[in-house]
């Protein structure tokens, strides 16, 4: 008996304890009621590093800027970053107004070409101070040692060929006009090359003309008008790109002037076009790829970011497209 009554106190010991168990509530700091759970999947992985970019090109308005920025976003989106573009329209000012929106609005570092090479020192100056990295695209800044790697084309040899091909066409030599843009470096560069190469004429080459154009049609135009009313027997028009090739061709033919030849830089679609007509007066444009320029910046500049190796200088190549070989290049697109 006495037995059956230890027994029985002992069950009845067990269920209370069970009951007590079951209505225990969590209270105290979170370590006094630790529960177990099974680690969240990817909840130990660190969130990838993105990256904001930034984009100033000189004028957005220009098709060869637009192709070049499309080309840097394609890479940069298709890899998960994001970018900044604005336009600066020509103006070094609002360049560096907006160049320091860009560091405000956190760009980890920025593409640019800059509308003068001199003045932009200043925003050159406040990217660095800030930490942002500078992928100067096309044209050079004057103060390189701000810039940490440059891709562009070759643009004295772009002017060099052109030079090289007007002595084929004018083997006599003759007076020539020249459009230019001193803020420029890509222009400068190429304007240099094209007087290198004509110098070299066994017939004497007579630049009777320069105009700044600061790189807008409008002023090209002008200018183009004013040469071939002063020097009607102008023979060649070199032009610090095709914007300024197209200006020049619009006042020849206002002055019904057949014979001039004309040259531009860029391999526009527009300067493909006007070659593909008979009796045009664009005899070439030394053809850059913004395309290759852009797609070889934005990897670039990847690299730069992830630490990687990168080139701190590449130049794309740059060829003359002519009547004789426009078609390979197609005239709907840039190459």
């Amino acid at each position: 008996m006495r037995k059956g009554r230890m027994l029985w106190a002992l069950a009845a010991m067990l269920v209370g304890i069970f009951v007590l168990a079951a209505c225990k509530k969590n209270v105290g700091t979170p370590e006094d009621n630790a529960v177990s759970k099974e680690p969240e999947e990817n909840e130990d992985i660190q969130e990838e590093d993105t990256y904001v970019f930034g984009f100033s090109g000189i004028d957005m308005e220009n098709p060869y800027f637009i192709t070049l920025e499309s080309a840097v976003r394609e890479v940069l989106e298709k890899n998960g970053y994001t970018m900044i573009t604005k336009d600066p329209a020509s103006s070094p000012e609002l360049q560096i107004i907006q160049i320091q929106e860009m560091i405000d609005e956190g760009a980890d570092a920025v593409f640019l070409s800059p509308v003068d090479w001199e003045k932009i020192t200043e925003a050159l100056k406040l990217l660095k101070e800030a930490g942002v990295r500078i992928i100067n695209v096309d044209t050079q800044v004057k103060e390189m040692d701000y810039v940490d790697a440059y891709i562009g084309s070759d643009n004295r040899e772009a002017g060099y060929i052109c030079g090289e091909d007007l002595i084929g066409r004018c083997p006599d030599g003759g007076k020539v006009a020249i459009l230019e843009c001193p803020t420029q470096n890509s222009i400068n560069d190429r304007i240099t090359g094209f007087e290198e190469a004509i110098a070299k004429a066994e017939k004497g080459f007579e630049v009777v003309a320069r105009e700044d154009t600061n790189g807008e049609f409008e002023k090209a135009l002008e200018a183009s008008k004013a040469i071939v009313a002063d020097y009607p027997d102008v023979k060649a028009i070199m032009c610090g790109n095709d914007q300024l090739a197209v200006a020049a061709k619009t006042a020849v033919n206002l002055a019904s002037m057949d014979t001039v030849v004309i040259y531009g830089v860029d391999g526009s679609p527009d300067i493909k076009k006007e070659l593909k007509k008979a009796n045009g007066q664009i005899a070439g444009t030394a053809a850059q790829s913004p395309i290759s320029m852009g797609k070889a910046a934005a990897k670039t500049a990847v690299n730069m970011l992830n630490g990687e190796e990168y080139e701190n200088e590449i130049y794309v190549e740059v060829f003359m497209i002519d009547k004789d070989n426009v078609d390979m290049y197609g005239v709907d697109g840039w190459q």
